[in-house]
């Protein structure tokens, strides 16, 4: 198999899980590293620079929220899955507040999981139109997928990035959260609409005052009219 996809970085114990996923992720073109601690999945991420990072949320010697927080620390904003068996929203959104993209739940579809590793992988490397977009001191560049607040660089996942980009890109428009999974993660109904929640509430602990994001009360957000 010619793996034209990338490279992602499984960092998972369960043998028979870690074999499952090998198989499907190969089968659809992309190459696999698996790792087993919180340890060696780091050095792997610094080693491999891998196009994702599929994480088990419980390791051996640890938490793979470590890997994670750990990469966002370096400024590694590498697309990062977690696993979980952990069906409790409290982990759901702490995974997405540690900076990850999306997450799964065990027992998870393989070809679910594969479909989600595809988004992330397309969407972190996706070009973009050109067409820069401010809001006082936010510029948006999709570009170069950069962001800056106020002249300084501001580091976001790449759905914060999406999210906020479809939001700017046309102010005063108000979506729903439907839409807004849609449009920034890539397909209808991904996930609890709390995700939207809780990537809104990271923009704005991210930009500050200058985040352009409003909140439509029981509808959803809007990025505010630039004036």
């Amino acid at each position: 198999m010619d793996q034209t996809r990338g490279l992602v970085l499984v960092v998972e114990d369960e043998p028979a899980i870690s074999d499952l996923v090998r198989r499907y992720l190969t089968a659809a073109g992309f190459g696999v590293h698996i790792e087993t601690t919180v340890a060696n999945g780091l050095g792997a991420v610094r080693r491999l620079r891998p196009a994702a990072v599929l994480l088990d949320v419980g390791l051996p010697d640890g938490e793979g929220t470590e890997v994670c927080r750990a990469m966002r620390d370096a400024g590694d904003w590498t697309p990062v899955l977690f696993v979980t068996a952990r069906d409790d929203e409290v982990e759901r959104v702490l995974g997405l507040e540690l900076g990850a993209d999306d997450y799964v739940t065990k027992p998870f579809s393989p070809r679910e999981l594969v479909a989600r590793v595809k988004t992330v992988v397309r969407r972190s490397s996706a070009p973009s139109g050109p067409k820069v977009v401010r809001d006082g001191d936010v510029t948006l560049d999709p570009g170069s997928r950069t962001l800056a607040v106020a002249g300084e660089v501001c580091h976001l996942t790449t759905t914060e990035f999406n999210l906020l980009e479809v939001l700017m890109a046309s102010p005063g428009k108000v979506f729903d959260r439907a839409e807004l999974m849609s449009r920034a993660w890539g397909q209808a109904d991904y996930g609890s609409s709390r995700t939207v929640d809780v990537h809104v509430a990271q923009l704005r602990a991210k930009l500050g005052e200058h985040c352009p994001v409003e909140t439509v009360r029981g509808i959803g957000y809007r990025a505010r009219r630039r004036t």
